[in-house]
């Protein structure tokens, strides 16, 4: 498996990347930077990377999951409901292919604002 670390202000994780075409593209990407933007309980940013939905995408993600969100080109974490969020669910602004899952404590996020930079690299003890 993937590994990285992904950092956004004091908050510093561990997640691992899934073996999807996207989550192999954004390996090679690596390292990626920007600024957070926050849309509930999600942060998200522009990434270099380009890619259609998977056919496999998602329109409901899960506490913890990476996404890959093809219309914003943008690299997602998934920390909680969203505004447009059903009871209990976590929903995007619209489908996103699934990339990997933190392996910290999602709601740690909680503590990120927006304009936040954030970082994702790859753990220094992965095996590509």
């Amino acid at each position: 498996m993937r590994k990285i670390v992904i950092k956004a202000g004091e908050v510093e994780v561990e997640a691992e990347l899934n073996e999807s075409p996207t989550a192999s593209l954004i390996w090679q990407a690596l390292p990626l930077e920007g600024s957070a933007s926050t849309w509930g309980e999600e942060i998200y940013f522009r990434i270099p990377v380009a890619q259609e939905l998977e056919p496999n995408a998602r329109e409901v993600v899960q506490l913890g999951e990476l996404g890959y969100w093809p219309q914003g080109q943008a690299f997602c974490i998934f920390f909680g409901a969203t505004p447009i969020s059903g009871p209990g669910e976590i929903r995007p602004a619209s489908a996103v292919n699934i990339v990997g899952r933190l392996l910290d404590d999602p709601k740690r996020f909680l503590a990120v604002a927006a304009g936040t930079g954030v970082s994702v690299e790859p753990a220094e003890h992965s095996a590509g």
